[in-house]
């Protein structure tokens, strides 16, 4: 497998797409990338979901996501990257 050269703005690739973004926080949030700053990164049609709300871990919330479909509960919603942890692909996201 070769691996593409890194583009200047690295989410590009992303964008369109339906996304997970793990944050430093207990939330995580799923929706479509769709803008970018240098600070932030903008998600519409978004499942803001605070952990601390449901007994799930982080991966089983996700993975019921994957299989399920997004329940947005925002039209839109910016992340700051301070908060970002990671941002892949929903499609990514494997299950067993």
């Amino acid at each position: 497998m070769s691996m593409s050269q890194p583009s200047e703005h690295p989410l590009n690739e992303l964008m369109g797409d339906l996304v997970v973004v793990d944050a430093r926080s207990p939330y995580v949030f799923l929706g479509r990338l769709v803008g970018e700053s240098p600070t932030f990164i903008m998600l519409d049609e978004v499942d803001a979901h605070d952990l601390r709300d449901t007994a799930t871990t982080r991966e089983q919330y996700v993975l019921n996501v994957r299989a399920h479909g997004i329940r947005p509960n925002r039209r839109r919603l910016w992340v700051n990257l301070r908060e970002v942890v990671c941002v892949s692909r929903l499609d990514d996201v494997m299950i067993d």
